[in-house]
């Protein structure tokens, strides 16, 4: 006589199974996506950064110049 507890267990371990599978598979496709608009987005982010440096350059130099106009 078969263990019905066991047959259970055994049909909940393949329904997990077959979910973490389909989940991995979700997320494997998730981080491709991720890729695809980390390397579409790498042009603005290089110009962002130039900005940001081009800005602090133009701080650092009214600071410097500040005292100089009177």
């Amino acid at each position: 006589m078969e263990n019905p507890h066991a047959e259970r267990q055994a049909v909940l371990i393949e329904r997990i199974t077959k979910n973490a599978d389909k989940c991995t598979e979700v997320i494997v496709e998730l981080n491709h996506c991720i890729e695809e608009i980390l390397r579409a987005n790498s042009y603005v982010k290089t110009a962002a950064d130039l900005i940001t440096k081009y800005h602090k350059n133009v701080q650092y130099n009214l600071e410097a110049t500040k005292g100089q106009d009177a």
